[in-house]
């Protein structure tokens, strides 16, 4: 990464509110000097309510609900996630997160400790003020046992299904377990399903069963350049979170707004700003370490800009030791196109969405 890069991301890393209460000065200062996410954050984590960071020993634990409490049980969940991979994918990322410093305030369920079955991450109660917020009201979930995984979403303690909420997996199986307990729990589901990419790096890291060089693309996987007289590099601001909403596909309304602004304040983006001074497209990332919102407004469209930011910003990531993964629509060949010139390696599973209303 060129040192200004390096230099624009730990300032965006510093510009974050959340995470700047959570890292010392002394530790932000070692962001330049490329230190990998483990050695950033060190033992800063907030991991929730009624926890603490200890060492505390992995005994077997049995229970009809577990939440993992303190920083050693949430290494040795990030350790074990990482062996399911990629169906566990979008519950790693969220993990690997919450290890370095839990901006979104998430907490860690689990079935049993340490032999565990299902575990789901989810927010807070009390940060879950609003019943017809999904964006808020949402579940990351990965089983190795979907009879258990029924049993242990059909806990209320689990699952608040009063609300309307979103689960998110790249399990593709667990549509059973949904599709049963909208059955038993009185509730409708809409069912997203798209496409799962991971970078080359990410991939040869953490599955390199799955890295298969004939798949790649022919270049070497670096955008075109930029004209960089008339487009600066920069961090968005949240005022344009509405801008963000209005091309969001998933967004559109007051709550995707208010979750699109916390995620630019909480997490590193990238944003290229045009010649009036505001941004014309944009990289943003989500709690569960996802590339999740990316545009440009129509004016700039097809002169590649995305897919620079999207390269800018899974190289800073990368730098700092986080995986890297999007997905895109199955309609959109455009974005697959991109990914697949980017040597991003497409999953043999899916990125799932279920959003859930009660009756």
């Amino acid at each position: 990464m060129p040192q200004s890069l390096a230099i624009h991301f730990a300032n965006n890393f510093q510009s974050k509110t959340t995470w700047n209460t959570l890292v010392p000065n002394k530790i932000r200062l070692t962001v330049c000097c490329n230190e990998t996410a483990s050695t950033l954050w060190g033992n800063e984590a907030n991991l929730g309510e009624n926890t603490s960071v200890g060492t505390e020993q992995a005994t077997e634990v049995s229970s009809t609900m577990f939440p993992l409490q303190g920083a050693q049980m949430l290494q040795m969940l990030e350790r074990s996630l990482r062996n399911s991979l990629p169906t566990s994918l979008k519950v790693y990322g969220t993990v690997c997160h919450m290890n370095q410093g839990n901006p979104f305030n998430l907490k860690a369920l689990v079935d049993k400790w340490p032999d565990f079955n299902t575990v789901v991450i989810r927010p807070q109660e009390q940060e879950m003020k609003d019943d017809l917020d999904h964006y808020t009201n949402t579940y990351h979930i990965y089983s190795k046992d979907l009879k258990n995984c029924q049993e242990f979403l059909g806990l209320p303690e689990v699952i608040n299904w009063k609300q309307h909420l979103q689960i998110q997996s790249s399990q593709n199986s667990l549509n059973e377990v949904i599709q049963n307990l909208a059955a038993t729990k009185s509730f409708k589901v809409k069912v997203t399903q798209n496409l799962l990419y991971m970078t080359s790096e990410t991939t040869k890291e953490l599955a390199p069963s799955l890295l298969d060089v004939k798949n790649l693309s022919l270049s070497d996987g670096k955008p075109k350049a930029i004209d960089q007289e008339t487009l600066k590099l920069s961090s968005m601001d949240p005022i344009y979170a509405a801008l963000v909403n209005k091309f969001w596909s998933f967004g559109g309304n007051e709550r995707s707004q208010r979750f699109i602004e916390r995620c630019i304040r909480t997490f590193p983006n990238f944003c290229l700003l045009g010649p009036e001074g505001t941004p014309v497209s944009w990289s943003l990332m989500d709690h569960t370490g996802e590339l999740r919102m990316a545009g440009t407004t129509l004016e700039y469209r097809a002169q590649g800009l995305v897919t620079y930011l999207i390269y800018t910003h899974t190289q800073a990531l990368l730098k700092f030791g986080f995986p890297v993964y999007s997905h895109v629509d199955r309609k959109n060949k455009i974005m697959q196109k991109m990914s697949h010139s980017l040597n991003h390696i497409l999953m043999p599973c899916d990125w799932n969405q279920w959003n859930c209303v009660p009756l």
